[in-house]
């Protein structure tokens, strides 16, 4: 490894310890494992677990062939074996590995290949793939290095970050708990005892001017009613929602406020559901919702506002989510893991009976529309 190569993976293993989402830790690691070997292309997914990709970034491939490719790709053929082997993968041409399954038409051609795993803990937490070196017909022993060192580098700034997003989640579900407990446990029993307070003392009142004091009295208890009931309401609301128990609009409406105070934007929600909504299909749209609302977040600029509305009261329930931030620029969005989400969404729809569409257009925002038959 030469010296300036080793200057260049040391300035990207800093900058890689100063980020903390998970999404700029991976767009770092593809772009510089691209330049330090000199590959055409460059590619990062995240497995989702399920057989498929939780993100998959890539670098060197334009916007305009990245829209005609279509599809992103599943962990299958040569993407699932390295996904399940935790050792490197070079391949002088990927085309004639027996493994190697073909690509869509409009994908770049491409031959010598590398695959190298970000392992954490014996887990493979994300790949990086490379291929058409620079000057060579395949990677050379210095590019698997280089590749390796920035991998194992990364792997700790992967986890870091997926550890601190989720943290950040749980430490706001655990402060909400906390807080809706002490709620139920002082406040609402205080009101509770002023409420039967104010009823005893109207049943004491004396004679003289007691239609005046007991009206006063019934006042006192009707308010501290009033609170209590509204108090109750809070604490629902601040509670862990059970899809199960609470439904889905309370569920929703708990990860509608979790996202809000994680991200700081605002999100609206208009829910209403007249009809009952199967806990199976509310965990789905719940899924979905997430999706949804996270690609607003992470891509579409600065938006000012994001508005999650759900409809089922009549045989189909309607799911909308739109945001009034960039809409979709070709050359920001289809290099990024959005497209996945939108894929993700789609396979989720049709498995579910429904469909998706999505209206969005530069500088217009973006709208998520999903339309399911309820049982």
């Amino acid at each position: 490894m030469g010296t300036g190569t080793l200057h260049q993976l040391l300035d990207v293993v800093l900058r890689l310890g100063a980020e903390r989402r998970v999404e700029p830790v991976l767009r770092r690691v593809v772009d510089a494992a691209r330049e330090l070997t000199g590959a055409g292309y460059a590619a990062i997914g995240v497995p989702d677990g399920a057989g498929g990709f939780e993100r998959f970034l890539t670098s060197g491939i334009d916007s305009a062939t990245w829209s005609r490719i279509g599809a992103l790709p599943r962990t299958h053929g040569l993407l699932g074996v390295v996904l399940c082997d935790p050792n490197a993968l070079r391949l002088a041409d990927v085309r004639a590995d027996p493994r190697f399954r073909g690509w869509p038409g409009a994908h770049p051609d491409m031959g010598a290949f590398l695959a190298v795993p970000i392992m954490a803990g014996g887990d493979v937490v994300a790949e990086v793939f490379l291929a058409n070196p620079a000057g060579g017909a395949e990677f050379s022993d210095a590019d698997l290095h280089v590749v390796e060192a920035l991998a194992g580098h990364a792997a700790l700034a992967v986890v870091t970050a997926q550890r601190l997003e989720r943290l950040r989640e749980l430490s706001i579900v655990s402060e909400r708990t906390r807080i809706a407990r002490e709620l139920h446990d002082s406040v609402t029993q205080t009101l509770f005892s002023l409420s039967l307070a104010a009823e005893s003392a109207s049943a004491l009142a004396p004679p003289d001017g007691a239609g005046e004091l007991r009206a006063q009295l019934d006042r006192v208890r009707e308010l501290a009613q009033l609170g209590l009931d509204e108090l109750r309401e809070l604490v629902d609301t601040l509670r862990p929602a059970d899809l199960g128990r609470d439904g889905l609009a309370s569920a929703l409406r708990t990860r509608i406020d979790l996202l809000r105070a994680v991200h700081g934007v605002p999100i609206a929600l208009h829910a209403r559901a007249t009809r009952p909504v199967g806990e199976a299909l509310g965990r789905e749209l719940l899924k979905i919702t997430n999706e949804a609302v996270g690609n607003a977040l992470r891509h579409a600029g600065d938006a000012a506002r994001v508005t999650v509305r759900l409809e089922a009261t009549g045989p189909t329930a309607r799911l909308t989510v739109s945001d009034d931030g960039a809409g979709f620029d070709l050359a920001a969005t289809l290099r990024t893991s959005r497209r996945l989400g939108l894929a993700s969404m789609r396979e989720r729809a049709e498995a579910l009976g429904g469909t998706l569409d999505i209206d969005t257009a530069p500088g217009a925002g973006t709208t998520v529309t999903l339309e399911v038959p309820l049982p």
